[in-house]
C-alpha cells in the first residue's frame, strides 16, 4: 500500500491533453503526476453510449482505472445548442459520425443551424470531469461555458466547434483566446479546478493496492 503518485488521463483527445496539462501546471499538483493512456498498451476505450456527460464521463474514468490498475481522470463534453434541443450534446465528439472531424461536425453544425428560423442560437459548452479508482468512482465535477453560435466562425486556436462558439461579453470565441484566458473561464477549466481542489485536499487518503 503506498501514496499514488500518478493520475491517468483517460483520453487521446490532444486539445483536451494540452488543457488538462495547463491546468495541472498552474494548480500546483506536485506529489501526483499526469499520466497518459498511451503509457499502457491494449487499452480500449468503451463505448460512450450513456445519455448524459456525467454517464459517459463515469464510464471512461472507471474503465480506464480497471485497465490501468491506479487511478483515472475522464471527462465527456460538448456543445448543446438552445436552437438544436441541446444537441449535438453527447454525440458532439460524432455529430456528424463515427470518426467524424472537427471541420465535419461544424459543417453539420451549420447545415442544421440554417434550417431554423432563429438569426441568433444560444449556447453552452459543457464538461464533466470523474476521478475513479479500479474499484469505483470517487468524485465528478461540472463545468460551464455560455455563449452563442456565430456563423462565419472566427479564430483558429481551440479544437472542437471552438471557432463557432461566441462569447457575448468579451466579443470572441473561443477559438480566439489564448490558452491561459480560456483555462480561466471555460467548461473544462471549471470543472478541473474543482478537480484539481478536491485532489489536493484528498491526495494523501488515495492510496494504491498494489
Amino acid at each position: 500500500m503506498s501514496p499514488v503518485t500518478s493520475l491517468v488521463m483517460a483520453t487521446t483527445n490532444v486539445g483536451k491533453i494540452r488543457e488538462i496539462c495547463h491546468e495541472w501546471q498552474i494548480g500546483g499538483i506536485q506529489n501526483i503526476g499526469v499520466a497518459s493512456l498511451s503509457d499502457y498498451p491494449g487499452y480500449e476505450s468503451p463505448p460512450e453510449d450513456q445519455p448524459s456527460f456525467i454517464g459517459n464521463a463515469i464510464l471512461k474514468a472507471h474503465a480506464a482505472a480497471r485497465h490501468t490498475g491506479t487511478f483515472a481522470m475522464a471527462d465527456d463534453s460538448g456543445l448543446c445548442v438552445a436552437t438544436l434541443g441541446g444537441a449535438p450534446g453527447v454525440h458532439s465528439a460524432r455529430y456528424a459520425g463515427s470518426g467524424a472531424t472537427d471541420d465535419e461536425n461544424n459543417a453539420k453544425l451549420v447545415t442544421e443551424l440554417q434550417r431554423q428560423p432563429q438569426s441568433r442560437h444560444a449556447a453552452a459548452y459543457v464538461c464533466v470531469i470523474a476521478i475513479a479508482s479500479p474499484t469505483g468512482i470517487l468524485a465528478a465535477f461540472t463545468g460551464r461555458m455560455e455563449g452563442e453560435i456565430l456563423i462565419p466562425p472566427r479564430g483558429s486556436g481551440g479544437f472542437g466547434y471552438d471557432p463557432y462558439f461566441f462569447l457575448v461579453d468579451i466579443n470572441c470565441t473561443a477559438a480566439e483566446l489564448t490558452i491561459e484566458k480560456k483555462s480561466q473561464i471555460s467548461h473544462r477549466g471549471k470543472a478541473l479546478r474543482a478537480a484539481i481542489t478536491w485532489l489536493r485536499e484528498n491526495s494523501s487518503r488515495l492510496l494504491y493496492f498494489g
